[in-house]
Parts: structure tokens; sequence; C-alpha cells
């Protein structure tokens, strides 16, 4: 490299890109690993059976604040977010290792809280706690759990299944997290500025609880079995809406027209939007850590899908890859572009 050459950074590729950078060398060469790389899961084939393996890593001052995340809050979230990546697979969840780097500061009683989270989570989705390591840390809390599901070969959902004219839906509400998020930051600083006043949350209870409690979607996934719908392509929305629909065009091969009239959002995030001077589909396309399912089903699912409660149709598949369009109130076509939270940016 010459003088004049600029080092590639990570924060110039990103989360995804640097994984796509790092990863491109290496082939699948093993004909029981189904799936590696790519989708929320890894999928193995282990006869009747397929075994799915997903890892999540929480760094603390990245993923979380102890400021004002609560430990048994922390547990259960951190077990959560991995069991959403089963779900996103069309699997159920069935076991979980964790593993904790923890700095000095941390008492016995502290992380008896943490695991006290952990065990609800594992108590409520019928997981259990199989292994995992502890170790030191100079720099506060690191949580990593793998979490290990299972499914029938054929009723696995991938990313890339993805058809021309497919409905794009999506569960629940949308931009809450990140609301809840910039709220509890809000009160952080005035927390810093004044210890004895107290946090003004009244009335946005719904949001904080988004952000330091989300919920996985078993429910949609047992709904949709149901109504006897497979979806063709799904993601759970960890990084905002805008980002994971670019996820899903890029693995099947297509493209989406989403319409913002059709996106659902909750009244406490509208009115918090107001109240941070952002707009409420802004919230909602880009803002993370929602955890509601986003997935495409056939055209001629439409009228069942209409009848589900809390899944929306938000746009449809576009056959032109290159066709990635967000449609505002107004009617313009936009590119849509991934705007989410990227732990890699600088």
């Amino acid at each position: 490299m010459s003088k004049t050459e600029k080092a590639l950074t990570i924060s110039d590729l990103g989360e995804f890109g640097l994984i796509d950078h790092l990863t491109k060398d290496f082939t699948i060469t093993d004909k029981k690993l189904i799936k590696g790389i790519g989708d929320d899961a890894a999928v193995f084939e282990t006869g009747d059976i397929c075994t799915l393996v997903t890892t999540d890593l929480l760094v603390e001052g990245i993923h979380f604040n102890l400021i004002y995340t609560p430990l048994k809050h922390l547990g259960y979230k951190a077990v959560v977010v991995n069991l959403s990546d089963l779900y996103a697979m069309n699997a159920t969840p069935k076991y979980i290792t964790v593993s904790i780097a923890v700095s000095r500061k941390f008492s016995v009683p502290a992380l008896e809280q943490l695991y006290e989270g952990i065990k609800i989570a594992c108590d409520r989705f019928g997981v259990e706690l199989a292994g995992g390591d502890t170790t030191s840390s100079l720099s506060g809390l690191f949580i990593n759990i793998t979490a290990i599901g299972e499914a029938k070969k054929e009723d696995i959902v991938f990313r890339s299944g993805a058809k021309k004219n497919d409905l794009v839906c999506v569960s629940g509400d949308l931009g809450g997290s990140y609301c809840g998020l910039q709220l509890l930051e809000r009160e952080k600083e005035v927390f810093i500025g004044d210890p004895a006043i107290q946090p003004k949350l009244d009335g946005f209870e719904y949001i904080v609880e988004r952000q330091l409690k989300p919920e996985p979607r078993r429910d949609i996934i047992q709904k949709l079995k149901e109504a006897g719908i497979k979806p063709t392509s799904m993601i759970d929305i960890s990084d905002g809406l805008s980002s994971e629909m670019l996820h899903l065009c890029k693995n099947s091969g297509c493209g989406c027209m989403i319409f913002e009239d059709k996106i659902p959002v909750h009244p406490q995030t509208e009115a918090a939007s107001v109240m941070f001077g952002i707009d409420p589909s802004i919230a909602a396309m880009n803002g993370g850590e929602d955890y509601e399912l986003l997935f495409t089903v056939p055209l001629d699912k439409k009228d069942i899908i209409e009848k589900l409660n809390d899944i929306s149709i938000i746009g449809y598949i576009h056959e032109d890859k290159n066709t990635k369009l967000f449609v505002p109130r107004n009617g313009a076509e936009l590119e849509l572009k991934a705007q989410g939270w990227n732990p890699m940016k600088g």
C-alpha cells in the first residue's frame, strides 16, 4: 500500500460489509451444513429434524447502558433476541448457552439478577440452559448467548425465497424501541445532571418496555401455522425495517415497493417522535430492536393475512432487483436506503 492510499477501516465497511469481507474466502464443504453465514441462523441437516444455531454478543456501552437497564431485564433481553432469530427461521428454540465476561464492579447479587432474567426467558419459551463460560473483563459486561433450535427441513424459512408479487408483511408495530431508547437517553442525561430528579416516563410505558424488554414473536409463527401459511422469506427486525428489507431483497434477488401509509406505528411512538422532532415513519423505517417479523407471502394468501390480527401488509415484491422503493404518503417514489443502527459505523 502506498503512502497516499488510505487503509480500509471497519467503519468504511459497516457490520455486514465487514462480515462479507472477512468471510469471503470461506466455503461450505460439509453437505450437512445447509445454510451457513447470511441468514438469521445456521442450519444443519441432522436426520428428519434439522438443527439451527444462532449467536449474539451484547457489549456494555454499545448494546446496553446499565444506568437505565435493570440487570434482570438485560438477562431476559439477551435470551429473547436470539430466540427471535430462530423464530424468524420458522424453528422452535430448544437450548441456549450463556457466556459472560464481567469486571470487578459487579457483585454476586447483581449477577444473580442477570441470571434471574435469563431463567424467566428460558421458562417462558421452553428453553433449556445447556452450558456456557465465565471470565473476567477489564471494561464492563459482555454477554454472548448461543441459541439452538430445531425444525423440519421443509418448514424452515430462509431470507432467499421471496418471489415476484409476494406481499411484504410485518408483525406488530415499528419504531417503538427506538423512541423508547431516545426517552431513556434523555432521562439519563437529566439523572447525570441531578440524581435527585425522578425520570419522566409516564404515558410512555409501552415504548420503554419495547426497548428494555422486547418479546420475540412466537405467537405470530403459531398464528401463521394455524392459518396454513408458510412465509416465502422471513427475517426479524433488529437493525431497522429498511435494512432488513434490503437483506431480504439481496438474498432473494428481487426488489420491493414499501408504502409509508401501511407501516404500523403505535400512538406512543407517534407522540414520542413528535416530542423529539422525529418523523414517526423515519423511526419506524430506521429504528432498530423492534424484534418484529418481516416476511413475505404469496399474493393468493392476501385474504387470509388480512384477517389475522397484529399483521400488516406494507408492500409487495418487485421482480426487478434494482427497484427497491419507499413510497411516502405524497405518492413519490424514493430509493429505499439502509439507515438502521450499525454498531460498526464510526
